[in-house]
């Protein structure tokens, strides 16, 4: 018996018989309508990251797309996946804001600051480099006494922020935003704290999403 697979039907068992039933009305109208979410969210596919969850959307709210690193390879340089669902998202389903979401904790990211551990994963440090740049600026920015903890830190930030220059090169995204139809933002997960900054019209810094008591 695979032991995993089992945990994974139970797993539909209970959607079926606690989730689903709850929310039924939800899933029905969601496969008797096309879909129209508002948003595109690219990130990472670290197994701890659940985009849905962490912004509360329902079935056809958001459209989604993870990969190692939560990367956007420039336009032409390396079309594919990533690409293809950028355009089919701006351009068909008409998303009126894109999120690259980084996160705490990151293999991709500590695997750019120890290049060492790739040596066994060449396609995943091949595709690493889209994020090269940012670890250049993370180099430059770097303090004398910065530990790891903060290093990784920087360095999540500045790829976040690579991958929405690299995004802004995609035609469709550029036409959008030019015609004022789409905005995009940063943003970082952290795993361990629930919390969510933001970087957004521009700006390099990222900004928590602050609950009421809380402060900036």
């Amino acid at each position: 018996m695979d032991a995993v697979l089992e945990e994974l039907k139970a797993g539909v068992r209970r959607f079926r018989t606690e989730v689903y039933p709850e929310h039924e009305q939800a899933y029905v109208k969601a496969a008797s309508v096309p879909q129209t979410p508002h948003a595109l969210i690219v990130t990472c596919a670290d197994s701890r990251i659940d985009p849905e969850l962490i912004t509360q959307s329902r079935p056809g709210d958001v459209f989604v797309t993870r990969n190692v690193g939560n990367l956007v390879p420039a336009y032409g340089e390396m079309l594919g996946g990533v690409s293809a669902v950028i355009e089919y998202a701006v351009s068909a389903l008409k998303v009126q804001h894109v999120v690259i979401c980084g996160h705490s904790d990151c293999g991709a990211m500590k695997g750019l600051l120890n290049p060492e551990s790739l040596e066994k994963l060449p396609t995943v440090k091949s595709w690493l480099k889209n994020a090269h740049a940012a670890l250049s600026v993370a180099n430059s920015l770097t303090e004398t006494d910065e530990n790891k903890e903060e290093r990784l830190r920087r360095l999540t930030e500045e790829n976040v922020l690579l991958q929405m220059q690299h995004l802004r090169t995609h035609p469709s995204v550029a036409g959008a935003m030019a015609r004022e139809e789409l905005t995009i933002s940063g943003w970082v997960y952290d795993i361990g704290k629930g919390e969510v900054r933001i970087s957004e019209d521009g700006g390099r810094v990222f900004v928590p999403v602050t609950i009421k008591g809380e402060s900036a």
